[in-house]
């Protein structure tokens, strides 16, 4: 992917063009293909392809060749050839696993819970960081030669972004990703009833972490967000970029990627996909995504992340202005509703 292609995302309205086309061409995809649609009635006999979907968060370039050792030794022992399906926007790979043409996907913990709601997926693994811990953080991060760089770590980059927000350029990651625009909007705005979207000189989607690096180390943006996995990654995939970055927050500790697959995908290929992903321990190949493997997880590890989702949008509710009162609240009591629901007795 050619980087500069980040200049051209200099608007929500530009993403939101780019996702509607990613979308378009999921939905209207040729329903006859050899992909096979999973149904609850589908034998495995009658599965030829299962597609893999893998959210990019970088270049595909780069993905790409980590990938294929993987997918190789997962096709051989689910005994199914396994299609690796790309995508930069995590809108694509749900609205794919929606329409049958992904069977299974690593997600995010917010592109999860989306799914659970509108892809009919069902987790059965969770990743396992090098260190073995199951979780991962959230940065806000800046240029070493930005201005604000000596005032922002001084001050805590959070409160500095708050206070200053009106001349700074910010860039979120992508509208479903968990480090990348849920974890910082929870604990950065809506805790503090600041609206993003009017706050800043500039706010902008940039669409994966990669992306948000280099915008920061190119100087295109002020403060972007990204994970600290991503950040890990660039010091492999683009040292020199990584070398121009500095952290200025960190959030609490994020649960770690789930992977799920299509509820109605049959129980036997289910159960190659758990023994696959609960034995895989090939050091060579998990060593670049820096883990030690996968673990059994369950539905209910993600209720931290639904917490802070409907946090957000009672908070965004609250900002408001174009329903009536009655309607606020009529919203208000269903999400309050919602998040006592999911919160432990």
């Amino acid at each position: 992917m050619d980087r500069r292609l980040f200049i051209q995302q200099t608007s929500l309205f530009t993403l939101t063009l780019a996702s509607a086309k990613i979308l378009s061409a999921c939905t209207s995809a040729d329903t006859n293909s050899e992909t096979t649609t999973s149904t609850s009635s589908t034998s495995k006999a009658e599965i030829k392809e299962i597609n893999f979907g893998i959210l990019s968060t970088e270049s595909q370039a780069n993905q790409k060749p980590l990938w294929e050792p993987m997918i190789a030794a997962m096709s051989k022992e689910i005994g199914i050839p396994i299609k690796p399906f790309f995508v930069t926007q995590y809108a694509a790979v749900i609205e794919a696993m929606k329409f049958g043409k992904v069977q299974a996907a690593w997600l995010g913990g917010k592109s999860y819970i989306e799914a659970t709601k509108n892809a009919d997926a069902e987790v059965f693994a969770q990743v396992v960081a090098e260190d073995g811990t199951k979780g991962y953080y959230s940065h806000l991060i800046t240029n070493k030669n930005n201005p604000i760089l000596n005032a922002a770590k001084a001050e805590g980059g959070d409160k500095y972004v708050i206070k200053n927000a009106s001349k700074l350029t910010f860039a979120f990651n992508d509208p479903s990703s968990t480090s990348g625009f849920l974890v910082p909007s929870y604990y950065i705005f809506a805790k503090n009833d600041i609206d993003p979207k009017k706050a800043f000189k500039r706010l902008i989607f940039a669409g994966n972490h990669e992306a948000c690096a280099l915008a920061v180390a190119n100087q295109q943006i002020d403060v972007a967000t990204i994970s600290d996995e991503a950040l890990a990654r660039l010091q492999l995939t683009n040292p020199q970029a990584r070398a121009k970055i500095e952290v200025i927050w960190k959030s609490p500790m994020i649960p770690s990627d789930p992977l799920a697959y299509r509820r109605d995908l049959p129980e036997d290929i289910k159960k190659k996909f758990q023994n696959f992903f609960y034995n895989y321990k090939d050091k060579e190949v998990l060593s670049p995504f820096k883990i030690s493997g996968f673990a059994p997880a369950e539905d209910k590890m993600w209720n931290p992340i639904r917490e802070l989702d409907i946090s957000k949008k009672i908070q965004e509710t609250k900002f408001k202005d174009d329903i009536s009162a009655e309607e606020k609240k009529t919203k208000l009591d269903e999400l309050n509703k919602q998040l006592k629901e999911i919160q432990p007795k």
